[in-house]
């Protein structure tokens, strides 16, 4: 696997992380994970996108991982908005942006709303303008579940087991601990500001679909929205809505795989994002 070098954005007031992979020359891909995630959920995707020639930068959102938290809150879309532009002028030419349900709206508000457009491509992963209030309802409740977090990694892996009972329980627990921060009082907590889901300018954009729609119309550039088909977030009907609204969009339904796509099966998932590259360059 190839190796990821850490590297540093500064987004104004804070320092947004990243890890990179391959030949900083090479044509860029931009990774944005999923509210709750860090950028090590795009390790095994950086890695083939680095193998298929490509200089992939995986990143932590503002108040998560090891990137800063905000001090005024504010996890708004809009914000995320605004650091994705900032990052990607920092590269070397726009890259291709992809972003999962989070990460996808700061993508789909960046380039179908702001002047200062990011990326050369964008692919949406499990997120449309139209999503299902019960998968979101869902992931919220997850996410407040364990306000004074957990006493070990495996009350933390059973928590995520009973989130996803179609993905099995993972051995090795070192990949979770990536996404816990072990406090003074040795319990184990979500890596994000706690703010992220309870202050007052958090991320409500999934709220406003009729937002999302028109900026879903101001994508030019080729574009690939990728659902997993087990997923309770976006539905069959959703998908086929963004894509009457973006008709030259590419669609993959990737099976066996929820709303976290490339942790389900990342591998397909994978291959459709280094597909769907390959043809933009080729001009198809």
């Amino acid at each position: 696997m190839a190796k990821a070098r850490r590297v540093d954005f500064d987004v104004g007031p804070l320092v947004i992380a990243g890890d990179a992979y391959g030949d900083p020359t090479a044509p860029a891909v931009l990774l944005l994970h999923g509210g709750g995630q860090t950028r090590h959920a795009w390790g095994g995707t950086a890695a083939a996108l680095a193998r298929a020639g490509r200089h992939a930068v995986s990143i932590d959102l503002r108040g998560h991982g090891d990137s800063g938290w905000d001090p005024h809150a504010d996890y708004s879309v809009d914000a995320f908005a605004r650091d994705l532009c900032a990052v990607a002028r920092q590269l070397p030419a726009k890259p291709a942006v992809v972003g999962a349900s989070l990460g996808g709206l700061a993508a789909l508000v960046a380039q179908g709303e702001m002047l200062d457009s990011p990326a050369s491509a964008v692919v949406l992963v499990d997120i449309a303008p139209r999503v299902e209030p019960v998968g979101v309802t869902r992931i919220i409740e997850f996410m407040r579940a364990a306000p004074d977090g957990f006493a070990s990694l495996e009350e933390a892996a059973d928590a995520v087991a009973s989130y996803v009972p179609h993905r099995p329980r993972p051995r090795d627990l070192n990949g979770l601990k990536k996404n816990l921060r072990l406090g003074l009082d040795g319990r184990y907590r979500w890596h994000w500001d706690p703010r992220f889901m309870h202050g007052d300018r958090r991320v409500g954009a999934t709220q406003n679909p009729e937002r999302l729609e028109a900026a879903a119309r101001g994508l030019q550039v080729p574009t690939l929205l990728v659902r997993g088909r087990q997923s309770d977030v976006v539905s069959a009907d959703g998908a086929r809505a963004f894509l009457d609204v973006v008709p030259h969009a590419r669609y993959v339904d990737v099976s066996g795989a929820g709303h976290m796509v490339a942790g389900d099966r990342n591998d397909p998932f994978t291959a459709a994002v280094v597909r769907f590259l390959a043809d933009v360059d080729a001009g198809r």
